[in-house]
């Protein structure tokens, strides 16, 4: 069964864009890829918490997350050579269109004073990042099973070339953005 978002994406937003954007039909844009990722901080000491962290972000994004190990050694941030220095998990396909839909319509509305997400958080070559602070927002999450709240940074990747267009696919989409411009 198809996620509702891909359905919606195919029969209302694509011919939205393609007449917005005259191109070839096959360079429309098109969400490709969403990765969710949590810094380690002070949980690189302590493994039951990156566990606990780990399982969190699986449970959002409803596919195994991975630990991100350290590849050279830094003094300055007392990291080690093979120390985990973080979580991340990348959702393309099905599990991407309904984590996408599951944020848009059910988690982000949870947020508490929430009036939008920055409209800055575009990269240049169409790709859109912006960070959380809690994961409780979810509703998967429950409370009672977190050791310590924690943020994470949402990176959503698509084939648009330019911000513009990328800001009208995921508006379009229905990502909430705040008032202001691109």
């Amino acid at each position: 069964m198809a996620s509702r978002l891909l359905e919606r994406y195919k029969a209302d937003i694509k011919p939205v864009l393609q007449s917005e954007f005259p191109k070839n039909k096959t360079l429309t844009a098109k969400v490709d890829k969403i990765v969710i990722s949590v810094g380690a901080g002070e949980a690189m000491k302590d493994s039951k918490l990156l566990q606990n962290i780990q399982d969190t972000i699986s449970l959002i994004a409803g596919q195994k997350a991975v630990k991100v190990i350290a590849r050279k050694s830094v003094a300055g941030f007392k990291v080690r050579e093979g120390y985990p220095v973080g979580i991340k998990v990348t959702l393309r396909g099905e599990n991407m269109y309904n984590f996408l839909d599951k944020l848009c319509s059910i988690s982000l509305p949870r947020v508490k004073d929430f009036r939008g997400l920055n409209r800055n958080g575009f990269d240049g070559r169409g790709n859109f990042n912006f960070g959380l602070d809690e994961q409780l927002m979810f509703p998967e999450v429950v409370y009672d099973d977190i050791i310590k709240t924690h943020g994470m940074n949402i990176s959503i990747g698509t084939s648009a070339i330019q911000d513009v267009e990328a800001f009208r696919l995921l508006e379009l989409i229905g990502i909430p953005f705040s008032k202001g411009r691109v």
